[in-house]
């Protein structure tokens, strides 16, 4: 059986044996399936499939021009590819910009960002201890951004977090300077 792609769906070509063909993916980017057991569409083929061309060098997966779930996108991709927890961007007062990883443990971690920054600023015991148990399995990054300062951090994965989070530090100042 052979198809064609038209405009919203596979759809069998004249000629062929009239077997069913699959519907177009709603995925983002446009990406369309091809019938089980034909093999998924490259990202190339399934841009060519939307009508778009697909720049050969792209690594990136997702994408948005929305400054918040840009960041998101980056997180998430962090904490996926280190292992982590989570992963979350923060203000230097603590609240929470952008985050990947369940939702409690984000706000927690959000909440003791800039004390894990300034463990020096720790003036109660009970928060301290809670400091130094999350010290060790945690990665601070102060990235300074229009006059401002925000605070990336990281928790699990292994010892080699360190370079993912310095990664996606790269990544979060190119979002939040193309946003300002």
């Amino acid at each position: 059986m052979s198809l064609s792609l038209s405009n919203q769906q596979l759809v069998p070509e004249p000629g062929s044996n009239g077997g069913a063909g699959g519907h177009r993916g709603d995925q983002q980017g446009g990406r369309a399936e091809r019938p089980e057991g034909r093999g998924a569409l490259s990202a190339e083929e399934g841009a060519a499939a939307a009508g778009e061309a697909a720049p050969a060098s792209e690594r990136r997966r997702r994408r948005s021009d929305d400054p918040i779930t840009a960041l998101h996108y980056q997180l998430s991709t962090t904490r996926s590819e280190a292992n982590l927890d989570v992963v979350v961007l923060v203000d230097d007062s603590g609240c929470l910009v952008a985050g990947a990883g369940a939702w409690p443990a984000c706000e927690e971690l959000a909440a003791y960002a800039p004390l894990l920054a300034n463990p020096d600023a720790v003036q109660n015991a009970a928060v301290g201890s809670r400091i130094a148990a999350l010290t060790a399995e945690v990665e601070v990054q102060s990235l300074a951004v229009a006059g401002g300062e925000v605070l990336l951090c990281g928790r699990g994965g292994t010892a080699e977090r360190g370079a993912s989070i310095a990664r996606a530090a790269a990544g979060c100042l190119r979002i939040l300077r193309a946003a300002a």
